[in-house]
């Protein structure tokens, strides 16, 4: 999108620490340095947010890898089992059909004569049914019908195998896509430990003033910009109680591949809010992005779907006067956020069809949801 915002000066750190304290008790991550070192400056820490920020980012792509192949291979699993039901009643009603033709090839021969297409009906060999269709033409009335319920049969059965073998392959596919991501989130997930095990107090400390200060100024920059209405929208029916939803989550960790209803990932928690208003969207970010309606940051409304970074890694729902409620990075809370805390990508909306609400009272924010960072409190 043409209004996509850029982080100036420092890029902020996707996910610093809802308190880097608490996860060195709560990750098993040795404490800091107890050893007095002297600190680092502070363009070797804005390099290290960067870094970090990376990782996080990289993780998080992976994590909607991971929930993509986790959605896809449930769909998968459905296909199989409606595959294999309908394999089941093929073979119950070619069984029947056989068996059918067995008992006029029985009768027919106390009588004295079997029709050669009697003998084609009961042939073990599919082939056989196709390679003489004339002399199948020279079956009528119930025989005709035996016959054709065979033919049709046979080929429905052989359309399902190939099917069901085409189901299989795919699962196998997405067991391995998933199983690769997962991997991948915890490799990035144990650098960053890593990193933050080696930061003193004071240097965490610093860190989120970084941090801050160039989520404080995005904003600025943001909001002056004129992209969004200088009057707040009201949301859709459908659009409140997706952010009723949002506002009931506040507080709940994040944890990656979670879509509810004790933790959530960011795609976890957008989607499960519009699903709790009856609208299904698609389970991921880059799936959000792709498939619901695009619209410009000057028409956003509270309930619609802002995403981030170019690859569409990030998602949060809007909720009024340039805030958004988002799922942040493992080691976060859902929570109340500028909108301009991510580089944004553009805005997506679920319901495009659905008018805005005459009248519309944002939800009160609770005080400890509100932060000027979106990823965390190095105090809490």
């Amino acid at each position: 999108m043409s209004g996509a915002v850029r982080r100036p000066g420092l890029r902020v750190l996707r996910t610093l620490v809802c308190g880097v304290l608490l996860a060195t008790a709560a990750l098993g991550v040795p404490a800091p340095r107890a050893v007095a070192e002297p600190e680092r400056s502070t363009t070797q820490l804005s390099a290290l947010l960067d870094r970090l920020q990376e990782l996080y980012l990289q993780a998080e792509e992976a994590t909607e890898s991971y929930d993509a192949a986790k959605s896809q291979l449930k769909e998968q699993s459905g296909t199989a089992q409606r595959l294999d039901k309908q394999l089941a009643d093929e073979r119950i009603a070619l069984a029947e059909a056989k068996a059918q033709a067995g008992a006029i090839a029985r009768q027919q021969y106390k009588d004295g004569s079997v029709e050669p297409y009697l003998n084609l009906m009961l042939s073990d060999n599919p082939e056989d049914l196709f390679s003489q269709s004339h002399i199948l033409q020279r079956a009528a009335g119930t025989q005709a019908e035996i016959v054709q319920r065979l033919k049709t049969g046979e080929i429905r059965i052989s359309t399902l195998n190939q099917a069901a073998q085409h189901s299989l392959d795919s699962s196998q596919t997405l067991a391995k896509q998933q199983r690769d991501a997962k991997q991948k989130v915890e490799e990035k997930l144990a650098n960053v430990e890593k990193i933050v095990a080696g930061l003193t107090g004071t240097e965490l400390r610093a860190l989120q003033r970084l941090e801050e200060a160039g989520i404080n100024q995005a904003q600025q920059l943001f909001l002056g910009s004129n992209q969004l209405s200088s009057t707040d929208l009201a949301p859709s029916l459908a659009g409140d109680q997706a952010i009723s939803f949002a506002y009931a989550q506040l507080g709940k960790p994040y944890v990656w591949g979670a879509e509810g209803p004790k933790s959530y990932d960011c795609s976890g928690l957008t989607s499960r809010a519009w699903a709790d208003a009856g609208v299904t969207i698609p389970r991921t970010s880059e799936q959000q992005w792709k498939h619901l309606t695009h619209i410009p940051l000057s028409l956003l409304r509270p309930g619609d779907l802002v995403i981030y970074y170019r690859g569409a890694h990030h998602v949060a729902i809007y909720i009024g006067n340039g805030k958004v409620i988002q799922a942040p990075r493992p080691g976060g809370v859902v929570k109340i956020s500028p909108i301009a805390g991510n580089p944004i990508l553009g805005a997506v909306r679920p319901d495009p069809d659905a008018g805005s609400m005459d009248e519309y009272d944002a939800p009160p924010a609770p005080d400890s949801a509100t932060d000027p960072t979106p990823f965390g409190d190095a105090s809490s």
